[in-house]
C-alpha cells in the first residue's frame, strides 16, 4: 500500500503563526518503533485521535513529514459550527430525515465534547463560545431559512429564526432575517494542536518529525510502515490523519479536493460587530467570517476544485478581491 500524496497545502502566512509560545519537541526517528497504534499526521486531527487512544490505554507514536501543525491545520479558520455545509432540509431530501438528524446531532455533540476536553486539559487556545448567524443566500432565501429553522427546532437543535432588527443589532448587517444558533465556538487551531500534543507527550505518547512514511504493508497481525530515513515502524493499527494529502490507496472515484481562499484584515477591534458571532451565508460559493481576539476579521470561501498549486496560487489576487468586496458589502465600516 503506497503512502500519502505530497502537496503544497497552503500559501501565505496564517494569522496563528507567532501566537503559539511553545510547541512540543519532536524527536528524530533513529531506530525501529513498536507500538499499539501509529498515527501518521501531527495536525489537529492526529492530536485528537492520539488523545482519545491514550485515554483507552493504547501506546501511541505519531509521525509527520513536516512537524506539529505545520500543514493544513495552520490554515484552518476554526469556526466550530455544528452546522454542516448542507442545510438540514436539503440533507434530509438526499439521505432521509433520520440520517440527516443523526449527522447534525453528531456534529453538535462533537463541538460540546471538544469544549469539555479543552477545559479538562486546561488548554490555552483562545476557545470562546459563540453563536452563529446563518444569512440568506442563493441556496436558501428567507423563506427557506424559516423552514430550516423549524426543521432544526423539531429535532431539538438550538436554532431560531430572527428578524431584520435582531440581525442588525447582533452584527450591523442589514438582511431581512437569519438563523441564530447556539452551541458553536472559535479558537486558535495551532494553539489547540500544540496544547494537545504537549499533553500527549506528557502522558507517554511519542512524537517523531520530520518522518516521511513511504509505504504501509499490512499483514495478519500488524502493519509495517517504511520511512524515507530507513527505520521501520510496526503497529497493530495505523491511523492516517493526513487531511488533503490523502492515502493513495484509499481514494475513491468520488474523491475530490477543493481549494478555498481566506484573508484576514488588519486588527480593528473598534469596528467588529457587537456579538462577535460566527457569520456565514446559505450561498454557493459560500462566505464565512469570524473575529479574532486581537480584532481581526477573518473571511473566507470562494471554493473551487483543486487542479494544482500553481493554478491555485495564481487565483489569489482575484479571490482576495472577491472576498474584500463581499466583506465590504456586508460590513461597509
Amino acid at each position: 500500500m503506497a503512502g500519502t500524496a505530497r502537496r503544497n497545502l497552503r500559501t501565505g502566512t496564517p494569522v496563528w503563526h507567532g501566537r503559539v509560545r511553545s510547541r512540543p519537541t519532536a524527536a528524530p526517528l533513529e531506530g525501529a518503533v513498536r507500538v499499539d497504534v501509529a498515527i501518521v499526521g501531527a495536525g489537529v486531527t492526529g492530536a485528537l485521535v492520539a488523545d482519545a487512544l491514550l485515554q483507552s490505554g493504547k501506546t501511541v507514536a505519531v509521525f509527520d513529514r513536516r512537524g506539529v501543525a505545520k500543514g493544513s491545520t495552520a490554515a484552518s479558520t476554526a469556526l466550530l459550527q455544528f452546522e454542516l455545509d448542507q442545510p438540514l432540509v436539503l440533507l434530509s431530501e438526499k439521505i432521509g430525515l433520520r440520517r440527516a438528524s443523526r449527522a447534525y446531532w453528531r456534529s453538535a455533540s462533537a463541538v460540546d465534547a471538544l469544549r469539555d476536553r479543552i477545559r479538562d486539559l486546561g488548554l490555552r487556545c483562545g476557545f470562546a463560545e459563540r453563536p452563529t448567524l446563518y444569512l440568506p443566500g442563493n441556496v436558501l432565501g428567507v423563506r427557506g431559512l424559516r423552514a430550516e429553522a423549524r426543521a432544526r427546532q423539531r429535532i431539538g437543535l438550538r436554532s431560531e429564526f430572527v428578524e431584520r432588527a435582531e440581525v442588525r443589532a447582533l452584527t450591523g448587517i442589514d438582511r431581512p432575517g437569519a438563523i441564530l444558533s447556539r452551541g458553536a465556538g472559535e479558537l486558535d487551531p495551532v494553539a489547540l494542536a500544540a496544547g494537545l500534543w504537549r499533553s500527549v507527550v506528557a502522558r507517554g505518547g511519542a512524537l517523531y518529525a520530520p518522518v516521511d512514511v513511504l509505504e504501509a504493508r499490512p499483514s495478519r497481525d500488524f502493519v509495517t510502515l517504511t520511512t524515507a530515513g530507513g527505520p521501520e515502524i510496526r503497529a497493530a493499527h495505523v491511523v492516517f490523519a493526513t487531511g488533503y494529502e490523502t492515502l493513495k490507496a484509499a481514494r475513491s472515484r468520488r474523491h475530490q479536493v477543493l481549494s478555498t481562499w481566506v484573508m484576514a484584515t488588519a486588527p480593528q477591534p473598534e469596528r467588529t460587530w457587537p456579538s462577535r458571532c460566527l457569520i456565514w451565508e446559505a450561498a454557493d460559493p459560500y462566505l464565512y467570517l469570524r473575529t479574532t481576539p486581537g480584532g481581526r476579521v477573518i473571511v473566507g470561501g470562494e471554493d473551487e476544485a483543486f487542479s494544482d498549486e500553481a493554478k491555485r496560487d495564481a487565483l489569489i489576487p482575484a479571490k482576495t478581491a472577491a472576498l474584500r468586496r463581499k466583506l465590504h458589502a456586508l460590513l461597509p465600516r
